[in-house]
């Protein structure tokens, strides 16, 4: 197991950035996704758990075969999916994530937001207890980000919000800028086999501080997009966007409708553009093999072999410039 503690400051405040959060996530998603991989929604909707109070749960499959290292690509099957399962109880979220063939592998990864400049050091005391963790500060405008993922429109040092004025950080702008709230984020890595243990761990915290780190420079970049939004406006923007990533990758809403009222064997059929399903063991009849079509016979029913010492054997003798040589197989 790896545990460290990431700390990332934006300019702006956490009642702010519950919209932005939100906004981000969804279109974020939408443009990472492609036909075949991406993003899919499974489950959207209100939670209420006794301890946090009302919240959101969200339960996502995320499919990124092509985004593996090549060493990792060797050792996962072409097709599989990491399901995303969050508890939004704002500004408290709970996210956990699990592959499809990998049972001892998971992410697990509390948030908390506050209204400082990441200066809380026990913000987390209750959750860790006497486990030691690293704290990394992630720089939306300075650190380093894939050079796949930069856009000079998303770059906070060549930012400037036309709605709120913030933007062109400069050196040292979390000691200067106001506002300033900060994403505390606990993230604890599992992958409990031998031998990979350490480089997946170490592996996946990369991807994760490299993702954190994107989509933070984009809520803010995309700001002017969002912060007009009222709960009820970015909701419905989510659930558009959602509906929009699930087609762009293939997934679409079944079209078959299920009926309490059991239906008559004569109406149990697919859709007309598949085969109906047999509701018999016996093969269909373009199956069958015609009762009453002859037999072909491709060989005698018995081999009568001459007598060696008889005359009816005469085999041609090979030549002497005959090629002995054994076939070749196929190149």
């Amino acid at each position: 197991m790896l545990l460290k503690e990431y700390r990332i400051c934006m300019p702006l405040t956490v009642e702010e950035y519950r919209i932005g959060q939100l906004y981000m996530i969804s279109k974020h998603s939408h443009e990472q996704s492609d036909r075949g991989e991406g993003v899919e929604v499974v489950q959207n909707e209100p939670y209420d758990d006794p301890v946090h109070g009302c919240g959101q749960f969200t339960e996502k499959r995320v499919y990124l075969n092509s985004k593996l290292p090549s060493w990792a690509r060797a050792v996962v099957p072409k097709i599989f999916y990491v399901t995303e399962k969050a508890w939004n109880y704002y500004p408290y979220t709970i996210t956990e994530y699990t592959c499809s063939f990998l049972p001892k592998f998971s992410i697990h990864i509390e948030t908390k937001y506050e209204d400082n400049k990441g200066s809380n050091d026990h913000i987390f005391d209750c959750e860790t207890k006497d486990q030691e963790r690293e704290v990394c500060f992630v720089d939306i405008a300075y650190d380093e980000i894939p050079e796949r993922y930069y856009k000079e429109s998303e770059d906070p040092r060549q930012f400037r919000s036309e709605k709120t004025s913030r933007g062109l950080l400069q050196e040292g702008w979390r000691d200067t800028q106001e506002p300033i709230m900060c994403s505390y984020k606990l993230v604890t890595v599992k992958f409990e086999v031998w031998g990979l243990q350490t480089r997946v761990e170490q592996f996946v915290h990369k991807v994760v501080r490299d993702v954190l780190l994107l989509g933070h420079r984009q809520a803010f970049a995309w700001v002017d997009e969002w912060i007009d939004m009222t709960m009820d406006e970015v909701r419905e923007f989510e659930r558009a966007t959602q509906e929009a990533t699930n087609k762009k990758i293939g997934i679409f809403p079944p079209s078959i409708s299920i009926s309490e009222t059991p239906l008559a064997s004569y109406a149990r059929s697919g859709p007309s553009s598949a085969p109906s399903t047999p509701l018999t063991t016996e093969a269909p009849e373009f199956l069958s093999v015609p009762k009453d079509r002859p037999r072909k016979k491709s060989a005698p029913e018995t081999l009568t072999l001459p007598d060696p010492a008889s005359n009816e054997l005469n085999l041609p003798q090979p030549s002497s410039s005959a090629c002995h040589s054994s076939p070749q197989p196929p190149q």
